[in-house]
């Protein structure tokens, strides 16, 4: 009876939620608590299943589940809150995925971490792309497989046990104790992860952090059609039916605004592609050096899942070790590189540099030709051989239309992938899908990308490649636009407050092709000491960008987003992008992303007023 009420309001939930639920990517700042992330809305809209109110104007005002969809979102948390309570278990015990296998993945991570046995129990067969044997040589994962009738023949094993039960109704589980993990996965829609029993809790944490590193949360939409799905069970034809000529058209688009031959990959997001990425040129560096240590270095202040994930791979294999990359002010990037590749070339170690041009927070580029030649430069061993030559993966979100990688281009001679995060200006803010291509001298590793990325199971979902296949046509034009905004914004900031140092690209730099429309502000400040400096920084940080969302709501949000259709977002890179990131190493700086379509005038008004004010 009370499952019956409870799916009758989330039917009623679902006829009258918010349009936001299904098309936002990413959310306010200034309305979430990541470490109530989840716990929050819940709460309220637990409330609200108790009143039975189920009014779009009581749904408008929950809280920001989480800020980013990758992670989860109002219906993801509404489809795992209705699951847990018809299993009688709490909503964090249900971890909804876009991926079918990394769930899987997951667990199997956290057991190595604890040495502890695993076996994988399932019905019918497996996702052929879940090659068992790259799991278990380059993953690093053990485990026992045994297929089964039903989940009753599953006897108890001394260690974790999962269940991979495919079928229509993601939602349904019929639970055992000798059962730890109930996987129930779908072609179409991903997987749902329920976690049984209290002994198991303690991985609750862990893997919603594979989540939010390695893959996404199932999708808005998918998320949609398995809740219906759940209240009234009926065949669905879940195939897209332009799914074949979006992606030609995706993937027509990206080699025309990269300037690239090779076939490009597109991941279900940013951080998916660049696990995609990692953990293929690792395969790579497996089979063609066996037995060298490989050396992943990074800038300590990039996005800070770019950070946590390159030492989540590296915490799970003795070989790999995470190297700093210093790029940001007095750190040149170039004679970083040349440094760190002479240290690793004597240990005979292979490099794979990750990188953002320009840099994140502070919209740096490098001198292209120093780059170029750091990352050329033939390098020897200590005993006198070659040095194998480093993999230079750029992120390039900042200036996805920048072509560093084609035939005649400064990085063609240098083993080179570029990827983009897609929620950004490839989408407009539209979906989290990212891409990823190569030069020339790179097209043999994106053999091992593409496996990585489909073992994974986190390739772009057909909604994905829709949209994709709507906005990158206008991209290029959006980026023009945006710059063009940023830059009158930047120099009337310049006129107004002369005092603050502004991070962004000379005139000269966009020129030459690198036109963001992001840069971040350094405010002025004053005190006696270094602390009491600090402080008024950080507080006058938050005056501005609390007056900014206040006096334009309908346009400035304090938010992380970036290359969105409209508006102007605000953020703190230290308390949002590098989450992270080691406290030393954090921005307490403003960064603001300005839109294509946004009232600039209003915006230089509200900013004189700050001015003005202090």
């Amino acid at each position: 009876m009370e499952g019956n009420k409870m799916l009758s309001y989330i039917k009623e939930v679902l006829e009258n939620m918010p349009a936001d639920w299904l098309s936002l990517t990413t959310h306010r700042l200034d309305i979430y608590d990541e470490k109530l992330a989840k716990v929050q809305f819940l709460e309220k809209f637990e409330t609200l299943f108790k009143e039975n109110n189920s009014e779009l104007s009581a749904l408008n005002e929950l809280p920001t589940a989480y800020d980013y969809i990758r992670l989860g979102h109002p219906l993801s948390c509404v489809l795992e809150w209705t699951i847990a309570n018809l299993n009688g278990l709490k909503a964090e015990n249900i971890i909804s995925f876009s991926s079918e296998t990394t769930p899987i993945l997951a667990v199997l991570r956290k057991n190595l971490l604890a040495n502890k046995n695993t076996q994988i129990t399932y019905t019918g067969e497996l996702p052929d792309f879940f090659d068992l044997e790259v799991v278990k040589n380059v993953y690093g994962y053990q485990f026992e497989l045994k297929k089964v009738d039903s989940v009753e023949d599953i006897s108890k094993f001394d260690g974790s046990t999962i269940f991979i039960l495919e079928q229509d109704n993601i939602c349904n589980f019929s639970l055992t104790p000798n059962v730890d993990f109930y996987i129930n996965v779908h072609p179409q829609l991903g997987s749902v992860l329920l976690i049984n029993g209290e002994q198991n809790e303690n991985y609750i944490s862990e893997i919603q952090h594979v989540r939010r590193r390695e893959t996404i949360a199932m999708t808005p939409a998918n998320t949609l059609i398995a809740l219906k799905h759940l209240i009234e069970p009926s065949p669905n034809d879940y195939k897209n039916s332009n799914t074949n000529t979006n992606k030609t058209s995706v993937l027509a688009s990206i080699k025309e605004i990269t300037g690239t031959n090779i076939k490009p990959l597109v991941g279900s997001s940013g951080l998916s592609m660049q696990y995609a990425i990692v953990m293929g040129l690792v395969h790579d560096a497996i089979e063609q050096h066996p037995g060298r240590p490989i050396k992943i270095i990074v800038p300590p202040n990039c996005y800070g899942g770019t950070n946590d994930q390159a030492r989540r791979v590296a915490i799970c294999n003795d070989n790999i070790e995470v190297m700093d990359l210093p790029v940001d002010g007095e750190h040149n990037m170039a004679q970083s590189i040349d440094l760190v590749l002479e240290q690793i070339a004597k240990e005979d170690a292979i490099p794979y540099i990750i990188a953002e041009i320009p840099t994140n927070p502070r919209v740096e580029v490098p001198d292209l030709i120093e780059l170029r030649n750091a990352l050329s430069k033939e390098r020897k061993t200590a005993t006198g051989e070659v040095a194998t030559d480093p993999v230079f993966i750029l992120d390039q979100t900042f200036c996805p239309n920048t072509h560093f990688l084609g035939e005649d281009k400064i990085l063609s001679s240098v083993r080179s992938i570029a990827y983009v995060s897609g929620s950004k200006f490839p989408s407009g803010g539209k979906c989290t899908a990212g891409y990823c291509v190569a030069n020339k001298r790179a097209e043999t590793l994106m053999e091992k990308i593409a496996l990585h990325l489909e073992l994974c199971d986190n390739e772009a979902t057909d909604l994905q490649m829709e949209i994709l296949a709507k906005q990158l046509p206008s991209m290029n034009q959006r980026i023009e636009d945006a710059y063009k905004n940023t830059r009158e914004f930047v120099s009337f900031i310049k006129e107004t407050l002369p005092t603050a140092k502004i991070n962004f690209v000379s005139k000269e730099l966009a020129a030459q092709g690198f036109t963001p429309s992001v840069f971040s502000l350094d405010l002025p400040t004053k005190g006696d000491t270094d602390e009491e400096r600090e402080a008024y920084k950080r507080a006058l940080n938050l005056k501005l960008i609390n007056l900014m969302i206040t006096k334009i709501p309908n346009e400035s949000k304090y938010c992380v987003s970036y290359g969105q259709l409209k508006g102007c977002y605000w953020t703190i890179p230290a308390t949002s992008t590098q989450g992270t990131t080691k406290e030393g190493d954090k921005d307490y700086i403003a960064r603001v992303a300005l839109s294509p379509k946004m009232n600039l005038e209003l915006h230089k008004k509200v900013f004189l007023e700050f001015v003005e004010s202090i």
